[in-house]
This record gives structure tokens, C-alpha cells and sequence, in this order.
């Protein structure tokens, strides 16, 4: 997992072997036997890049998730990738357990659904209000002043 983990972290970020090691302080090469699994980076080393990619070292080391067949990167501290769904003939879909519980959600709970023409969002209807209500006041300062 950490290998796969370093190698698609760096080729996101469009770098190279040099630049990252550079970054966390060792030769390429050392940085090399990493992402090749023939030695793993002290727990200093794991500190640097997991802060670097904005994510925790229990994901460096650990995250090992797939969307469909493919292997994702570890997304960035307080984004969550909860996996996939199904949906069912009239639309409608099982969110997963884990997300339920994040949020709060149980039956008859609302939620707005956002779209963007990337994707569509799900967002408890509560929350939804209050950024808005947010936003609205935000506004009203910008005019007064």
C-alpha cells in the first residue's frame, strides 16, 4: 500500500522522484527503494510527506481503496471517499454505513442534491441552510460597508 500510495501522490502532483526527495530530505535514490518496496522511510520521513500531500500518515501507510477496479489515492485530510453505490430502478441509492454515521443521517433525513455537470453532491438539508443563511449575511456586511 505505501508504495502504491507514494508513487500515485507524486505522479498527481506531476513530480518527480528527485523533487519529492528533495522535499523530504534524502537522495532520489533512497526515495527510489521506497516507492519500489525495498525499504519503507523512517517515521520523520512518513511525517514530511504525509503533511506535504496534506494527508495523514495512517493513510500514507495504510489507505488502499478502489473506485470500481481502480486503485485511488488517499484524499486529503477531512475529505472521505466512501466508495461506490448502486443505484435502483427508481433512483435510489444505499448511502454507505460509514457516511451515515459521519453525518448523522437515518431514515427521513433530508438531503439537498447539488450538481455541477462534474458530479452530483449530496448535502444534509440543515447544513445547506445554514451556508446559505451564512453567504446571505456575509452579503448584507459587504453592502453595508
Amino acid at each position: 500500500m505505501l508504495t502504491d500510495n507514494l508513487i500515485m501522490l507524486r505522479n498527481v502532483r506531476g513530480l518527480t522522484q528527485e523533487q519529492v526527495a528533495e522535499i523530504v530530505g534524502v537522495t532520489r535514490q533512497s526515495y527510489a527503494k521506497w516507492e519500489q518496496g525495498d525499504s519503507v522511510p523512517d517515521i520523520e520521513k512518513c511525517d514530511k510527506l504525509a503533511k506535504f500531500y496534506g494527508i495523514k500518515i495512517d493513510a500514507l501507510m495504510h489507505y488502499d481503496e478502489k473506485v470500481g477496479n481502480t486503485k485511488v489515492t488517499p484524499p486529503p485530510e477531512g475529505k472521505f471517499l466512501w466508495g461506490t453505490v448502486k443505484m435502483g430502478s427508481r433512483g435510489q441509492i444505499v448511502i454507505p454505513k460509514e457516511a451515515r454515521e459521519n453525518y448523522g443521517l437515518s431514515e427521513g433525513s433530508r438531503l439537498v442534491v447539488l450538481d455541477d455537470l462534474e458530479g452530483i453532491a449530496l448535502i444534509p438539508t440543515e447544513r445547506f441552510e445554514q451556508q446559505l443563511r451564512n453567504a446571505m449575511e456575509q452579503s448584507r456586511k459587504i453592502v453595508e460597508e
